[in-house]
């Protein structure tokens, strides 16, 4: 499950300076635009006759809120609003879903991840930035919202969905096997960095030796949280480099009093944004983690909030943003070390537990298995049949050892799952080297083997 509020923007903005106030006049608007804004401008800001207008001129990143669809966009950076469901993207043919929650409005219609919102109650979203259409899905529980769908398999359907609240934590967590803590984040909220802090705690008390921090689909959130996760990381010094309209700066991490392990994994992909890319840049620069996954969105801008006496907000780049050692984020993202075709989470976890195989010997992979596959291992010797369950085990990937039955027959060892493996989910067979031959001499070396079952 991943990056998850009721409505959660795919692309949330950093948050950096202070709320401003001033008189919320179009001069007033222009005035801080030419002073601090970061970004092109297409037009001639000077013939603006509306803040509209001048709005329009500015990077997809700027933008003017009301009162209401401030506080509807800041409660979808802290989790807390009745919504959809769905995690939403910008894209050129409308709003792409990225994700689906359970429990919540998504469950009453036929949402799937790849599907596009082309329409909202008549509207049509191709010309819609995200906080337009997260404006109209945002709303009082109960309320009636009318969707045109364009599916996956290229059919328009209509739907009318009743909006409920949906209230799922910003963090998870679970022990994976071998030790490995599992620990993902879905937003860059204000209490996110402690959130991971108290993950990262509870894991090590449950034996936790290693550790995995999921950021995929994460569109980010607030600049001093992306700081302070960021000084949780092994000789992770300066969180990035700031570009404002006026100067360059160098911007240390927050020390958090814990550190994770050296060569944790980081889990990224095309919805990693904002804070999550900040994150990311800044460890993959200072060699502070393993990087898994996809080139991440290319957002490397930073948002400003001035706010107005009759509560509306004017959001304004102010700044571009870079790795600690100049990598830069803007329209291009940030490559991970290791790109991975499938879940970066099964290769992140193969990888942590293969660390703790050195005397093991990796035979070839075997793809495309059917569920209902058997395994059997062939040696040179005739093997006891004394075999413990612990002397080979199948581990589900991103999860734990399976239940199997083991079977001796002269020199083959038959290996049957309990139940079915899962469809498109990536497993591990560990025949350790405890095994004994029928003179009572274990093996020279264990072995190991990646299994992907079919979809």
């Amino acid at each position: 499950m991943k990056k998850y509020t009721s409505m959660l923007l795919s692309v949330i903005l950093l948050l950096l300076l202070p709320f401003q106030t001033f008189a919320a006049t179009l001069d007033d608007i222009k005035t801080i635009i030419r002073s601090d804004y970061v970004g092109p401008i297409n037009g001639n800001l000077n013939s603006a006759k509306t803040i509209e207008e001048a709005i329009a001129m500015l990077d997809p990143y700027s933008d003017y809120f009301t009162k209401e669809e401030y506080e509807s966009y800041m409660d979808t950076i802290n989790n807390a609003s009745a919504g959809l469901g769905i995690v939403i993207q910008k894209h050129e043919k409308g709003i792409l879903i990225v994700e689906v929650v359970n429990k919540s409005s998504s469950s009453q219609s036929t949402f799937q991840v790849g599907d596009l919102i082309t329409e909202v109650n008549g509207l049509s979203t191709v010309e819609m930035s995200v906080e337009e259409v997260q404006a109209l899905l945002l709303n009082e529980e109960n309320t009636m919202i009318e969707m045109k769908i364009l599916k996956t398999n290229g059919t328009t359907v209509t739907e009318s969905i009743q909006l409920r609240s949906s209230s799922l934590p910003n963090v998870n967590t679970k022990l994976l096997y071998d030790n490995v803590g599992y620990i993902s984040l879905n937003s860059f909220s204000e209490d996110g960095a402690q959130l991971v802090a108290n993950a990262y705690t509870k894991l090590l008390n449950q034996g936790a030796t290693s550790f995995i921090v999921d950021l995929q689909n994460n569109g980010g959130g607030y600049v001093l949280t992306a700081e302070r996760l960021i000084g949780m990381f092994p000789g992770a010094l300066y969180a990035y480099k700031m570009q404002s309209s006026t100067s360059t700066s160098l911007i240390k991490a927050k020390q958090q009093g814990i550190v994770f392990p050296t060569r944790t994994r980081l889990l990224v992909n095309r919805y990693s944004a904002s804070a999550s890319e900040m994150t990311a840049a800044a460890l993959l620069d200072q060699q502070s983690a393993i990087l898994y996954g996809e080139q991440t969105y290319g957002k490397g801008t930073m948002q400003s909030f001035y706010t107005f006496p009759d509560g509306s907000v004017l959001k304004l780049t102010i700044a571009e943003f870079f790795g600690p050692k100049g990598t830069i984020v803007k329209d291009i993202g940030i490559k991970p070390n290791i790109i991975t075709a499938s879940n970066p989470l099964y290769s992140a976890h193969f990888d942590q537990i293969v660390e703790n195989l050195e005397t093991y010997k990796q035979l070839p992979s075997l793809t495309n298995v059917p569920t209902t596959k058997t395994f059997t291992i062939h040696f040179n010797k005739e093997i006891t049949a004394q075999i413990e369950s612990t002397d080979v085990e199948i581990v589900q990937l991103g999860g734990t050892a399976i239940n199997a039955s083991i079977e001796v027959s002269g020199k083959q060892l038959v290996i049957k799952p309990s139940s079915p493996l899962q469809k498109g989910r990536e497993y591990m067979v560990i025949i350790k080297p405890t095994i004994k031959d029928k003179n009572g001499r274990p093996m020279i070396k264990g072995h190991y083997l990646k299994v992907t079952v079919q979809k």
